[in-house]
């Protein structure tokens, strides 16, 4: 354990959803979407990656993040500055800071995530990487789409997905 830290935890409500936000020290590590299905996986990995467990709250981190968020799907704001911290593999981590360089309103396909990173056959292994991406809308997994430009898996749903590329007129 980190001396004791916790991953405080605040269910925020969006128009299409409600998004579980986690904030470890002042960053945030968790905007996952609430699903019926457990999302054991995620909050396994966080707990396990920094050696914490989780506590309902707020924090400075997360009013932060409410207030962009509220932002972002009011049409007002296009990017966000929150300090973020990703817990994966180093594999992973390079994934989801490319996530970060999409432009608002912009798509791309995996197969350019892959390339970009230096790695062009690893086309299936940079789909797990985005599926496992647990600070969904911040670091856009959702403008990841399929190289037809078709809406491939969303860990929120493809209707959440539809939203959101439809928020930012990217479809």
């Amino acid at each position: 354990m980190h001396n004791g830290q916790k991953i405080i935890t605040h269910i925020h409500q969006t128009p299409c959803g409600a998004l579980l936000l986690g904030s470890f020290g002042n960053s945030l590590c968790l905007c996952d979407w609430l699903m019926e299905r457990p999302h054991n996986h995620v909050e396994n990995r966080l707990r396990r990656t920094l050696g914490a467990d989780f506590e309902q709250g707020c924090t400075p981190t997360i009013e932060t993040t409410t207030q962009q968020l509220e932002a972002y799907f009011a049409g007002e704001r296009q990017t966000f500055d929150v300090p973020l911290l990703f817990a994966g593999t180093a594999f992973q981590k390079t994934v989801w800071n490319i996530l970060l360089k999409i432009p608002f309103g912009k798509t791309v396909c995996y197969s350019e995530i892959a390339k970009a990173i230096g790695r062009p056959r690893a086309v299936r292994a940079v789909a797990v990487a985005i599926g496992a991406n647990a600070i969904s809308v911040i670091a856009p997994c959702h403008r990841v789409v399929g190289s037809d430009s078709s809406l491939t898996g969303y860990r929120g749903g493809l209707g959440k997905k539809e939203y959101l590329l439809r928020l930012e007129h990217a479809i």
